[in-house]
C-alpha cells in the first residue's frame, strides 16, 4: 500500500505525491557514464523523454565569480583594480541588487586587502563572500574577517570521488558532512560547490547528500546553499535529455527531491560546448534563483557564463532591467582595456568593438535609413555604444555617411547623407585604396586623417 502523503505545492497550487526518500548508493566501482562520455569520442546526448515543468522563482539574480574563478585563469588583479570593479558591479546591479554577491579568495594578504577595501564601501549588494579550502583554519579566517558566507568545494562525480579523492561514496559524504558541520559550528553559512555535477550520479549520490545538507540547515538554522557546478560544460538544455547532462533534470531533482529551496540554489556553468549562457538561463527557468557568472566570461579553460550576458537574459525574461545600469558594461570593457590591459575579442556580444558594427554595404544603407533594421536594440541608449559601420570596398556611400555621423556623433541638423560632397570625396579615396590592391578594412585612424584633409580642402568643420 502506498501511504505517502499528498501535499499542496505552493508554487504551482497543485496536489503532489511526496517522493520517496533517496538513499546513498555506495557503489563498489565508479560510475563514469562511459556510454555518455567515451573519452576517445565526442560526448553523447541521450534522451529518455522525461520532461519536467517550468518553475522559475519569483525572484532571480546573478552572483559574481570574477575575483575567484575569473582570477584562476589570468594574472591576479591588484586590490585597487578589484575595488574599482566591485564599485562597477554595485552600480550595474542597480538599487534592487540584481548582482547579489561576489566571491573572493582569502589566501594571500593581497586577497584580504581587496576584501577589506570592498567591505569599507558598506554596500548591501553585491554581498562579499569567500571561497576557501575545507579546513578549520580557513573557517576561522572567514569568521575573523567578518564574512557571513563561504564557498566550499564538495566534488560530487565518481571521477572525483574515486580517482582524485581515493574514497568511496560513503566515506566522501561523511567527510563532506563533517566539514560542513565545522563551518556551521563557526556560525558561517556554507555554499557547497557540487563540482562536476553533470557527470555525477544524481539520485545515487547528489540527492542523498543534499538531503543530509538540508537536515544540517534545519539543525543549525543557518542557510546551507547549493551551487550546481557544470565544471566541464557538459550540461544541455534539451527537453527530455537524460541526467546527469540535463540541466532542468538536475535543478528539478535538487528542488523537488532534495528539498533545496530555490533561494539557496545557483548554477555555475562553463562554456566548453558553447552552452554556458543557455544553460544558466535554463537553470533560472526550472527553479534556481541564482546563476554564477564572471565578467566577460573570463574563467577556467573556455570560461564561465558571461555576467553581462545574463544581465540581458534577465531583462528578456522579466521584461525589465529592474534598475540595472547597463551602460556600466561598456565602462567595464573600457576599464579592462585601458587599466588592466585586456581586450575583449572584437565580436563578443555587447562588449566587443565590432559587436554592433556592420560591414556590408546593403546593410549600411538600411542603417542609414533606420538603424532598427540592423541593430539588436538601442545600443546607444542601453550601452552608450552607437551602431557603427566599418568602411571597406563594399560599404558604399551610405556606409561612409553612417560612419561619419556615428563617429563624430553628429546631431540631426548636422548629419551628412550619401549625396554630401564630403561623403563623395571620402568614397573616392576609399575606392582608390581598393583599386590599388588593398584587401583590409579601412581603419578609424586612416578615415580620420582622410576626412580631416578633405574638410580643410572644401571648407567643412565637423566639430
Amino acid at each position: 500500500m502506498d501511504n505517502r502523503p499528498v501535499y499542496i505545492n505552493k508554487h504551482t497550487n497543485l496536489l503532489e505525491l511526496e517522493e520517496h526518500i533517496y538513499h546513498l548508493v555506495d557503489a563498489e566501482v565508479p560510475n563514469v557514464y562511459r556510454n555518455l562520455f567515451p573519452y576517445d569520442e565526442v560526448p553523447k546526448v541521450a534522451f529518455n523523454n522525461r520532461v519536467v515543468p517550468h518553475n522559475m522563482p519569483d525572484d532571480i539574480w546573478i552572483t559574481d565569480t570574477t575575483f575567484r574563478d575569473g582570477q584562476q585563469s589570468r594574472a591576479p588583479y591588484l586590490p585597487e583594480q578589484i575595488l574599482t570593479m566591485y564599485d562597477y558591479l554595485h552600480k550595474l546591479g542597480g538599487p534592487k541588487g540584481i548582482i547579489r554577491a561576489s566571491e573572493f579568495f582569502l589566501y594571500s594578504k593581497k586577497d584580504r586587502d581587496a576584501v577589506y577595501k570592498c567591505m569599507e564601501r558598506g554596500y548591501k549588494f553585491p554581498e562579499i563572500t569567500s571561497w576557501i579550502r575545507a579546513n578549520k583554519k580557513d573557517f576561522e579566517l572567514v569568521k575573523d574577517i567578518g564574512l557571513k558566507e563561504t564557498g566550499i568545494l564538495v566534488s560530487c562525480s565518481d571521477y572525483h570521488i574515486f580517482y582524485k579523492m581515493k574514497m568511496t561514496r560513503k566515506e566522501c559524504m561523511n567527510y563532506y558532512l563533517g566539514v560542513i558541520r565545522e563551518c556551521l559550528e563557526m556560525g558561517v553559512s556554507p555554499r557547497c560547490h557540487l563540482e562536476d555535477i553533470t557527470r555525477s550520479d544524481i539520485y545515487g549520490f547528489v540527492i542523498p547528500f543534499c538531503l543530509e545538507l538540508m537536515k544540517l540547515q534545519d539543525e543549525y538554522k543557518i542557510p546551507v546553499k547549493i551551487r550546481a557546478c557544470d565544471t566541464m560544460g557538459y550540461g544541455v538544455n534539451f527537453s527530455g535529455a537524460v541526467i546527469p547532462r540535463s540541466v532542468q533534470g538536475i535543478i528539478y531533482g535538487l528542488v523537488t527531491n532534495a528539498n533545496v529551496p530555490s533561494e539557496n540554489l545557483e548554477w555555475h556553468g562553463h562554456n566548453d560546448f558553447y552552452k554556458a549562457v543557455v544553460n544558466s538561463t535554463t537553470a533560472w527557468l526550472y527553479g534556481a534563483c541564482g546563476v554564477n557568472c564572471s565578467l566577460f566570461g573570463i574563467g577556467e579553460r573556455t570560461g564561465n557564463t558571461p555576467l553581462e550576458a545574463m544581465v540581458f537574459e534577465y531583462a528578456q525574461l522579466k521584461g525589465t532591467l529592474d534598475g540595472m545600469d547597463t551602460t556600466v558594461i561598456t565602462e567595464l570593457a573600457e576599464y579592462y582595456e585601458k587599466e588592466i590591459g585586456y581586450r575583449v575579442p572584437s565580436r563578443t556580444p555587447f562588449v566587443g568593438r565590432s559587436f554592433n558594427v556592420t560591414r556590408a554595404g546593403i546593410h549600411a544603407d538600411g542603417l542609414l535609413k533606420n538603424e532598427e533594421i540592423y541593430n539588436i536594440f538601442n545600443t546607444e541608449k542601453l550601452l552608450n555604444r552607437p551602431v557603427m559601420v566599418a568602411v571597406s570596398n563594399s560599404s558604399g556611400l551610405a556606409g561612409v555617411a553612417h560612419w561619419i555621423n556615428a563617429y563624430f556623433q553628429l546631431k540631426e541638423e548636422r548629419r551628412v547623407d550619401k549625396n554630401c560632397e564630403l561623403v563623395i570625396e571620402v568614397k573616392k579615396w576609399v575606392d582608390e585604396e581598393y583599386e590599388s590592391g588593398r584587401v583590409t578594412t579601412i581603419t578609424d585612424a586612416e578615415l580620420i586623417q582622410c576626412i580631416d584633409g578633405i574638410c580643410k580642402k572644401i571648407g567643412v568643420n565637423l566639430i
